[in-house]
């Protein structure tokens, strides 16, 4: 069953009706590393709670030859510990692939195991706080590299 909170979460590529008020607040393309530099992935998607307007989730695709083969994860922004030509991620890259494979279209998005299996709160749940560079950019449009996860989202006009 779908709760209040997940219904409101829709991937920015899938959406035409949102966009990031910065485009240098664009990951998507981005290469994933863990922390000891080994690659998880490239950001395939973001995404996005629409009421709140901010990225919850990132979509970290991996393997295959143009995109046959290739999987998906979802992954919390809580696990991104920085941002610059790649994004950091606070877990290893087995961690990453060990989780349940992102199906998009073909079956529900599971966000909260997905958020159980890196060990955070869901952000719809009490007691959640938002990562450091959610609170840093709260309530302004910050712009800027690195600061994705505060990236304001707007309605395309």
């Amino acid at each position: 069953m779908e709760n209040t909170a997940t219904a409101t979460l829709v991937g920015l590529r899938d959406s035409s009706d949102l966009v990031l008020a910065c485009a240098d607040d664009d990951v998507r393309g981005h290469i994933v590393v863990d922390l000891q530099g080994h690659r998880v992935g490239e950001v395939d998607d973001l995404v996005v709670d629409q009421r709140e307007r901010r990225v919850r989730l990132l979509v970290v695709a991996s393997g295959g030859l143009q995109g046959l083969g290739r999987t998906c994860h979802l992954l919390p922004v809580d696990a991104v510990t920085n941002v610059g030509d790649s994004i950091q991620v606070e877990t290893t890259h087995e961690h990453v692939h060990a989780a349940e494979h992102h199906l998009g279209v073909m079956r529900p998005p599971r966000y909260e195991q997905a958020y159980r299996h890196f060990g955070y709160l869901p952000f719809w749940e009490k007691g959640y706080v938002d990562p450091y560079f959610l609170r840093r950019s709260e309530g302004a449009a910050t712009g800027g590299s690195g600061s994705f996860g505060g990236a304001a989202i707007s309605r395309a006009v």
